[in-house]
């Protein structure tokens, strides 16, 4: 990993950061190809064979290109840390990611901003996926109280490739959130898009989901799980278009409302090729109540219960 000298103390600062937080701090290693961005500034890069990362330092933020080989399968993630250790400011980050052909990759990215009280922080991620690659993106975030986050990624999947993202905001408040993923798919391309976000207080969360099955035989998975507490904001909105011959999509939305949140999700299906088949299913209610019952029944308080639930739903 290159550190620039000056910056070696906000370099650490992150990596404490990570250890505070459960992460993985094997990511700062050399074995790993990884950008490191604080703030405007690029504190750490790495490269491997294989893959090549390009950053630029521009007004309030950092501009990063990241492109993979053909016929390249790595044994480690690409790290893609985003941080910002002070308490107010705007932070704009852009990527642009270009996969080869027959390559299997997976990125770890996390957006760290823990001690946040008026902190901005846009996102914008473009994704190119050559035919026959597959592509894991895992994207976490740690948020300190006051974080504004707009983030937007745009996906094109190739024929024959596969996308997975999964984006997680769920141990920290999400404030304001508002969160839009795109994709369009190739023929025999194969979509998953994940969601899981926890709204408390007053936080305002928004998250679109858009999925353009435009190659035949292509399929896409919609999911997402929100949970709210108190008087948080919650507008989930899925799409997919059946464009593609023989193309398949599916929608899942689940939302948990407690207190006086307020939640709307709003599942949006269109079809315009006969031979494409669209499903969905969604949900917006109270914790079960039967599952409630039979954890009571075995000594946890009804407190403990519904927080046992709720974790089972965000997976941790």
């Amino acid at each position: 990993m290159t550190i620039k000298i000056d910056l070696t103390k906000e370099y650490e600062a992150l990596v404490e950061a990570y250890q505070r937080e459960g992460l993985d701090t094997s990511l700062f290693g050399d074995r790993i190809a990884a950008i490191i961005i604080s703030g405007d500034r690029i504190i750490g890069l790495n490269n491997v064979p294989g893959v090549e990362i390009r950053g630029e330092e521009i007004g309030n933020g950092v501009r990063a290109e990241v492109k993979i080989a053909d016929n390249i399968g790595l044994p480690f993630p690409i790290h893609l840390c985003t941080g910002y250790l002070g308490n107010e400011g705007y932070q704009r980050v852009l990527f642009d990611i270009r996969v080869g052909k027959n390559s299997k990759v997976r990125f770890t990215s996390h957006c760290i901003f823990p001690y946040a009280k008026d902190f901005t922080h846009e996102a914008v991620t473009m994704i190119k996926i050559g035919e026959g690659s597959s592509v894991l993106y895992d994207d976490e975030h740690v948020h300190g109280e006051g974080v504004r986050m707009v983030g937007k990624t745009e996906v094109s999947v190739g024929r024959n490739a596969r996308y997975t993202g999964r984006f997680t905001l769920t141990k920290h408040r999400a404030r304001e959130l508002k969160l839009e993923m795109v994709a369009r798919l190739g023929e025999r391309a194969v979509l998953e898009l994940e969601s899981k976000a926890k709204a408390v207080k007053d936080d305002a969360v928004e998250i679109k989901e858009v999925a353009y099955l435009e190659g035949a035989h292509s399929r896409a998975n919609l999911r997402s799980t929100v949970i709210a507490f108190d008087r948080a904001k919650v507008n989930v909105v899925n799409e997919a278009y059946g464009l593609g011959d023989y193309a398949k999509g599916h929608i899942e939305c689940h939302e948990i409302v407690k207190g006086d949140a307020d939640v709307q999700t709003v599942p949006l299906l269109r079809v315009k090729n006969d031979k494409a088949e669209l499903t969905h299913e969604a949900s917006i209610g109270r914790i079960n109540e039967a599952q409630l019952i039979q954890l009571m029944a075995k000594g946890l308080t009804e407190d403990e219960a519904a927080e046992l639930i709720i974790k089972g739903l965000l997976g941790e």
